[in-house]
């Protein structure tokens, strides 16, 4: 029998990878974290295959009780990851256990490779940014660069509607409003600011149109690499409704020009904000990748995918890669081992079967 540990497991995320893996034959899935009595509430809300399990990921035992607990694999929810090192990684690597993250900070993404080595030499398979960046991101263009002969552009971005995610999200997607980071454009690097350069998006009814803005995302790095000639790379998000999206946007000038150090003291009070006033707004989210570039018949060249949610279904997304790959691990369906951000692993198809009952459409253009 194969034991799956959730680290976070009764976090936002962490509870809906715990309650999707549950339902896979042979596996036991343990709700991991330091609060054993959140775990245990979790564990018995979702029952079948879910167990408790008090687990300190920091401790230097860790290794030692993921020996004990006979982990298969770790899935590690507990963001934000933007100032984590690689210990957790690190130790599963050591205990000869598959690792797998939600991880959407820049640096930790792509620096997993770092330990591809020790992870071959352990045979495991160390696996970050298993989210909608990248690893949904990647599937998606790659699907649509099979259609190019080369690809110029690649435009993304999400837009959620009004209920907040958690606080360690919110916390991570924060911490660089109005902050100095790289982005590729025009086959040059170029400094942009986090939560700037606000932008009127469109995207199919029933949401039409969102203001979106930058945001620093693993993409911006891996991307150049992975499309090799790729001239700009722009990755861009926004919240619903329009209202929140532009106080953001003000307050990034307020960290910008010196008024705040930085957004992160105030997430628990906007956190709270956002989540008294999220039944007043949209239930609706939405994801989009545009491709430009030279056809396969020599021909310039647009399409664009766009991923729809409704009833408040977007912010399950997130977690869809992870439970993806994990299935293919408990299932042994894949063979690969090393260290590696989320791409090429999974396919568009892999990723949103994972919401087979949700309220999800996707259209192309």
């Amino acid at each position: 029998m194969k034991s799956v540990v959730v680290l976070g497991g009764y976090g936002n995320f962490g509870r809906r990878i715990v309650e999707a893996l549950a339902r896979e034959p042979d596996v036991r899935v343990f709700v991991a974290g330091r609060d054993l009595k959140q775990a245990t509430a979790v564990a018995q809300e979702i029952g079948g295959a879910a167990e408790p399990l008090r687990l300190d990921a920091h401790a230097g035992d860790f290794t030692a009780e993921l020996r004990k607990a006979g982990a298969t694999l770790v899935v590690h929810t507990a963001g934000p990851f933007q100032g984590q090192n690689y210990s957790i990684p690190q130790a599963c690597v050591a205990a000869g256990t598959h690792y797998i993250d939600l991880a959407d900070g820049r640096g930790f993404v792509c620096g997993i490779t770092a330990l591809d080595a020790e992870a071959k030499l352990n045979g495991t398979l160390v696996v970050s940014g298993a989210s909608s960046v990248p690893a949904l991101s990647s599937a998606v263009v790659d699907a649509l660069g099979a259609q190019f002969a080369s690809i110029e552009s690649i435009d993304h971005g999400i837009s959620s509607g009004a209920r907040p995610p958690g606080k360690a999200t919110m916390d991570g997607v924060l911490a660089y409003a109005g902050k100095p980071f790289k982005q590729w454009r025009d086959g040059q690097w170029h400094q942009v600011r986090g939560w700037q350069d606000l932008t009127r998006r469109s995207y199919p009814t029933p949401i039409k149109g969102r203001w979106i803005a930058n945001c620093d995302v693993p993409d911006l790095d891996l991307f150049p690499e992975r499309y090799r000639g790729v001239q700009t790379v722009q990755f861009r998000a926004g919240v619903d409704p329009a209202s929140n999206m532009i106080a953001l946007w003000f307050a990034s000038w307020l960290v910008r020009i010196g008024v705040l150090a930085s957004l992160q003291s105030w997430v628990p009070t906007l956190h709270r904000t956002a989540s008294a006033l999220a039944r007043y707004g949209s239930k609706r989210s939405a994801m989009h990748v545009t491709v430009r570039g030279v056809a396969l018949n020599g021909e310039p060249a647009v399409r664009s995918w766009f991923l729809l949610a409704d009833q408040d279904h977007g912010p399950f997304i997130p977690c869809f890669p992870a439970i993806a790959l994990a299935r293919k691990l408990v299932r042994d369906e894949i063979s690969i081992r090393g260290a590696m951000p989320c791409m090429g692993l999974l396919t568009v198809d892999d990723i949103i079967s994972v919401g087979e009952g949700l309220d999800l459409r996707v259209v192309c253009g």
